[in-house]
């Protein structure tokens, strides 16, 4: 714990108290990561919304253009009859009705479910169960298709949802402690981007209010925004 806490301590003394420009403080958050596992970098962004209103609400999707260095398990959910071994080779669990039955002993043996339009009606006996953990399938989510091969392919790319909780902040991992400089900086662009494009309607004037970029065991750094513009 002793030497823990010096590594912390010297970690903390390398953020100055000022803004940073994105390059530089992705400079110094591979500084940062130093513990003895590959650390996620994540970022949090405060905006300026009331998420109680309804023009003021923040959900969307967004791929990755490096992925996120995380392999998550994809479900799909489709009708029995189309199932074929495709699918079967493409996901890591495709079931029907069977699938159904497992999710209602809580067997979740997954991080993504995927479903067809047509099975959705048949998943809601089980939205106790799948809406508490985000897992219930969505439009916003990008998770309810008919188009199974492209979102099958967008996923093992790195799509993702995000979505502003209750105080109006974005939580996300951006990529791996191991990615180069410029692979964070081209997800960090991107999760900005996305961010601006999804705008809420009712958000008048500053949409911003903080973007700090940090590593599973390292210090936050303050980014400034107007360099995002640049």
């Amino acid at each position: 714990m002793k030497k823990l806490h010096k590594r912390a301590k010297a970690n903390r003394e390398k953020i100055e108290n000022r803004l940073y420009d994105k390059e530089e403080a992705i400079s110094i958050l591979k500084e940062t990561t130093n513990a003895k596992f590959i650390e996620s970098i994540e970022v949090h962004i405060a905006l300026a919304i009331d998420p109680k209103y309804s023009d003021q609400q923040l959900r969307s999707t967004l791929i990755l253009p490096k992925g996120t260095g995380k392999t998550k398990r994809i479900a799909l959910l489709m009708p029995f009859e189309s199932i074929t071994p495709e699918y079967k080779t493409l996901t890591d669990i495709v079931g029907s009705e069977d699938l159904i039955e497992l999710i209602s002993k809580g067997i979740l043996n997954f991080d993504i479910l995927l479903s067809t339009p047509d099975m959705m009606p048949k998943l809601a006996k089980v939205g106790r169960i799948l809406g508490p953990k985000g897992l219930m399938p969505s439009p916003k989510a990008g998770t309810i298709t008919s188009d199974i091969k492209v979102t099958l392919e967008e996923f093992k790319k790195g799509k993702l949802e995000y979505r502003a909780d209750k105080t109006g902040i974005v939580h996300l991992i951006i990529g791996k402690s191991n990615f180069t400089n410029s692979d964070l900086l081209e997800n960090l662009m991107a999760i900005y981007t996305s961010l601006e494009m999804n705008r809420p309607s009712g958000v008048k004037g500053r949409y911003f209010k903080t973007f700090y970029l940090c590593s599973t065991m390292g210090p936050s750094i303050p980014l400034d925004i107007s360099t995002f513009k640049q």
